[in-house]
């Protein structure tokens, strides 16, 4: 079963926080290394911040609207993700909490949907 680990973090405790643990680097390496070499990682990628960010609204007449930034205002950005395939919720958990960023922001585990129709057209 597909997990998606989206990766949130709170902009400010990063810049006012206490420092960055020395190796952090080295603990995401490790992490991504293993998450790889257990055959569990299908993909990752981490986001630019939210200023890059631009949410995209449509009105019932067909007016689309711009939006700098992010939809929601959260403390939370999302900053990325891991997308895993597991054979259960808890191996996915147990994943989520090895990541190195925990120290500084959350880890939401979230099932994927397969096996809709829509899918089809990606194969």
């Amino acid at each position: 079963m597909k997990y998606a680990l989206l990766i949130y973090g709170d902009p400010e405790l990063r810049e006012s926080g206490p420092p960055t643990p020395p190796g952090v680097i080295t603990d995401w390496i490790d992490y991504t290394v293993a998450l790889k070499e257990s055959g569990a990682l299908v993909g990752a990628e981490q986001l630019r911040p939210t200023e890059t960010a631009t949410s995209v609204t449509v009105r019932a007449d067909g007016e689309r609207l711009l939006t700098d930034g992010p939809f929601a205002e959260t403390k939370e950005h999302l900053l990325g993700f891991f997308m895993l395939d597991v054979e259960d919720l808890d191996t996915a958990l147990d994943w989520a909490a090895r990541m190195p960023v925990l120290c500084y922001g959350s880890v939401e585990v979230r099932p994927v949907v397969e096996g809709a129709h829509w899918q089809e057209i990606l194969k």
